[in-house]
């Protein structure tokens, strides 16, 4: 009988979930990245950031999206990150799971000069619906540009419309 009910809401969960990844519906994903878990090989030390994401479904189960972050190193770290960039989110089967890609443009300040690099980034994670529109969004993410690479989780709200 449990495992019943259990069927019963995730078949609910799942019904509810399936209308907000239809085209035409909007996202805005705040996160907090890094949370001490991430490794920068170009600075080796660890970072935490904040990064936001929002856009449109162009297609079901397809959004694009513009975003925009920064990141800080540990133990007041010499090299702070500011981004900005586009990225697409494809969700799978209407249960939440969705893999991510996205190109961005990082601002990277080190106190005394300061470099612009282009990066790439790709994340997986699983969109757990608290309500009709607003979901918790644990990710793994990972992003490289030409002198460091970063593998970290991220922990973020998503609010669909």
């Amino acid at each position: 009988m449990k495992k019943l009910v259990l069927l019963i809401c995730l078949l609910a969960s799942v019904v509810s979930a399936q209308a907000q990844f239809e085209k035409g519906k909007w996202v805005v994903n705040p996160s907090l990245t890094g949370a001490g878990l991430s490794y920068d090989t170009g600075l080796d030390k660890a970072s935490f950031g904040l990064d936001v994401n929002g856009g449109a479904f162009v297609a079901d189960n397809l959004a694009l999206l513009i975003r925009g972050g920064l990141g800080w190193n540990e133990n007041g770290g010499d090299t702070d990150v500011y981004y900005l960039g586009v990225g697409g989110r494809y969700y799978f089967s209407q249960v939440g799971i969705y893999l991510g890609a996205n190109v961005n443009v990082d601002r990277l300040d080190r106190g005394n000069h300061s470099d612009t690099k282009f990066s790439f980034g790709m994340e997986a994670g699983y969109a757990f619906f608290l309500s009709k529109t607003v979901t918790l969004e644990p990710a793994v993410y990972w992003n490289i540009n030409g002198d460091r690479s970063k593998i970290g989780l991220k922990l973020g709200f998503g609010l669909y419309f």
